[in-house]
């Protein structure tokens, strides 16, 4: 049995400043590691091999084989990478103006999932104004054109260091859709680190004026989903009715001509361009949902539906984006839905206990609704709003008023109650000049219920 040994090689690449008037700073570099795993039987000569020369200074080797890339060695790279895009970021803005968005929604989605169809709504679900960062739109170059067409991806350096530097830009700080990103491993560890040194610049400058400027990071992940068949028809279908669309343009020249992706014509291409995206992207999505906040959007159906979908996704958590101190310092408060839960089962408890403990004043109340307010609540069934002021001593009774709000919530009304005390003169002194007034007590009730509609014409 022979052992196994390794033999590396490391290569470094020094690359020049990026900023202006920096001829006194290192430039940054980069590090390559090749890995190549032999036998010591690979030096023996087999039995049953050639005859080759005897000659002592000769020794048979065989061609080496370059070991497959680990995920460890991805992971290497990624802190390279980041390492080196983050050096960029702060020789040239500044480390105080490293003012990431605070909310982070990374859309991703298989070809012909709807991602720009859908980027606007999502946008007006979060409350956000600012146009979406995609991602192969910031890579337009020419090589990086003719590999996005051949079904490939851009470099993951380039990727960071163009879209690091995007997010800084004030437009982008209440939030951005990244539309594309991540699409591999590389920059999956890169936006851990990301989201990292964004937490470690909250805690660095919480303590300083500028803490407004460096808030509580969230980050979404959605992930819009088609099947493969799905996903190759809508990529033929809008080949198909964006090259009739240009054809129509060019001749007219009414209108602007739209991008047309080789993908979007060649079947083989279509499939390939998916099954990049199941083995690339979907599987960089996966592995983050355990660390962000992850929501998977089933984009098979209409586009009301994906919409549909897309609002119970991102329905609004405290817990998830407020700052923690922040969501301590509520949190004694109740949330809504939890009150509600049994709120049913609670009113038909008092109204019993009423009728059990407090018979006389809820008869007294019920009259008083019966005579009172209701004649003025059926003069307004179109509206569905009535107002009502009275000074009826009843409502002194804080019982009384509970019961009074409580009835008409079990009869499907809304009822408010506002108290206004008002000073009336009630008596003058001609000796001093003084005024003397009284509080008048008027209880403002607010009865809201479904109104009725009137068909017009």
């Amino acid at each position: 049995m022979f052992p196994t040994f390794q033999l590396f090689s490391l290569s470094f690449t020094r690359h020049a400043p990026r900023t202006r008037n920096s001829l006194s700073k290192p430039g940054s570099f980069s590090l390559s590691v090749r890995i190549n795993h032999f036998r010591m039987s690979d030096f023996i000569p087999r039995s049953d091999a050639p005859a080759v020369s005897s000659s002592p200074n000769v020794l048979p080797l065989p061609a080496p084989t370059v070991a497959p890339r680990h995920q460890d060695l991805e992971i290497k790279d990624a802190h390279i990478i980041f390492g080196a895009v983050w050096r960029d970021l702060e020789a040239q803005f500044g480390r105080d103006q490293l003012r990431f968005p605070k909310e982070i929604i990374l859309l991703g989605g298989a070809p012909g999932s709807g991602k720009g169809t859908n980027t606007s709504f999502i946008l007006k679900a979060r409350g956000l104004t600012c146009e979406p960062i995609v991602v192969s739109s910031l890579l337009d170059s020419p090589e990086a054109r003719r590999l996005k067409d051949a079904g490939h991806m851009v470099g993951d350096r380039q990727v960071i260091g163009i879209l690091f530097a995007r997010l800084i830009h004030p437009e982008y700080r209440d939030g951005v859709i990244l539309d594309g990103f991540p699409r591999t491993q590389v920059q999956v560890e890169c936006l851990k680190l990301l989201v990292d040194r964004m937490h470690a610049l909250r805690r660095e400058f919480y303590p300083t004026a500028l803490r407004a400027h460096f808030r509580q990071p969230t980050v979404h992940i959605m992930a819009l989903f088609v099947d493969e068949k799905t996903s190759v028809e809508r990529q033929l279908k809008r080949g198909h009715e964006n090259r009739q669309h240009n054809e129509e343009v060019r001749r007219t020249g009414l209108g602007e001509l739209l991008e047309e992706r080789a993908t979007d014509y060649d079947l083989e291409l279509a499939k390939r361009r998916y099954r990049v995206f199941k083995e690339q992207t979907w599987d960089a999505l996966q592995s983050l949902r355990e660390i962000y906040h992850y929501h998977l959007v089933n984009a098979q159906g209409s586009l009301q539906e994906v919409e549909q979908n897309i609002l119970r996704e991102l329905q609004y958590q405290s817990s998830l984006e407020l700052d923690p101190r922040t969501h301590d310092r509520l949190r004694a408060i109740p949330v809504a839905n939890d009150i509600i839960v049994h709120a049913r089962q609670e009113l038909v408890k008092r109204l019993d206990g009423y009728e059990y403990e407090h018979a006389d004043l809820l008869a007294q109340v019920v009259v008083f609704i019966e005579r009172k307010i209701m004649p003025i609540i059926l003069r307004h069934a179109i509206s569905g709003v009535a107002l009502v002021n009275t000074e009826d001593t009843l409502l002194d009774d804080p019982v009384a008023l509970a019961i009074l709000i409580d009835v008409f919530s079990e009869r499907g009304f809304h009822a408010t109650v506002d108290l206004h005390r008002i000073e009336v003169p009630d008596s003058f002194d001609i000796a001093t000049g003084k005024i003397a007034c009284r509080i008048k007590k008027v209880f403002r009730i607010q009865i809201r219920f479904q109104g009725s509609e009137i068909r017009r014409g």
